[in-house]
């Protein structure tokens, strides 16, 4: 499985992005999505993630401010993120778990940056 992430960027503080990522290669083995971000210095977090059911969990800091989304074909993970704050700066990592693989892949990761 590959992962391709796109979407991110520069944006002041209270600005929106959406990041996108589609996965190619053995889709069907693929479970639940997500996405995390590594800041600067600091440790890869979980920012939020997907069930194929479309159960979603959020990290508490970005809560009422990023929704995930999966597409139609269960291969795509979108993250719409708004109300944006500085502290929202990292390089964001789509991740997908391989049910049958029982394995993580991650794509290439997509910097946000939020700054006046």
């Amino acid at each position: 499985v590959q992962l391709q992430a796109s979407g991110g960027g520069a944006v002041q503080p209270g600005g929106s992005l959406r990041l996108s990522c589609a996965a190619s290669g053995n889709i069907f083995s693929i479970g639940a999505m997500g996405w995390y971000r590594q800041a600067p210095g600091k440790q890869r977090k979980l920012v939020a993630t997907i069930s194929t059911s479309g159960s979603t969990n959020y990290a508490d800091s970005v809560k009422g401010r990023f929704t995930i989304s999966r597409g139609g074909a269960k291969n795509t993970v979108f993250l719409q993120m708004n109300s944006l704050k500085p502290e929202d700066t990292a390089v964001y990592y789509c991740n997908a778990y391989d049910k049958v693989m029982v394995t993580d892949y991650w794509g290439q990761g997509t910097q946000v940056t939020v700054s006046s």
